[in-house]
């Protein structure tokens, strides 16, 4: 049962992108989705360590808020951090092995060039 559930999660997205032709469409949609969603991520992890800093200053008489504020700042940029690395490693990966991203309505699929 469990491997039925896995491969009918594994085929959703082929059948949410049905309407599309090929493959190219796929990933060009995967990377707009993508592309949209880590900005806001980046936003919620920020708030996040704000909200933790209010915390922190408001509630100074509170040993125990205090701790959970700053546990709350500590997560925060370890957040940030996690979400900047692996967003400059993808680009990094992507230029290292030559997958443009310029204009993806009409390009191919990506691959890699190799160099004599």
């Amino acid at each position: 049962m469990k491997k039925v559930i896995i491969a009918g999660l594994f085929f959703t997205p082929a059948f949410a992108f049905a309407r599309l032709e090929n493959v190219s469409d796929i990933v060009t949609s995967v990377g707009r989705i993508i592309n949209i969603c880590i900005p806001i991520v980046a936003a919620l992890a920020l708030l996040y360590f704000f909200y933790g800093l209010a915390q922190f200053i408001l509630h100074s008489d509170d040993s125990d808020a205090q701790k959970e504020g700053k546990s709350r700042m500590i997560y925060g940029i370890v957040a940030l951090f996690v979400i900047v690395a692996v967003w400059g490693l993808v680009g990094f990966i992507g230029d290292a092995l030559n997958i443009t991203t310029d204009n993806p309505g009409n390009q191919q699929i990506p691959g890699v060039n190799i160099r004599p």
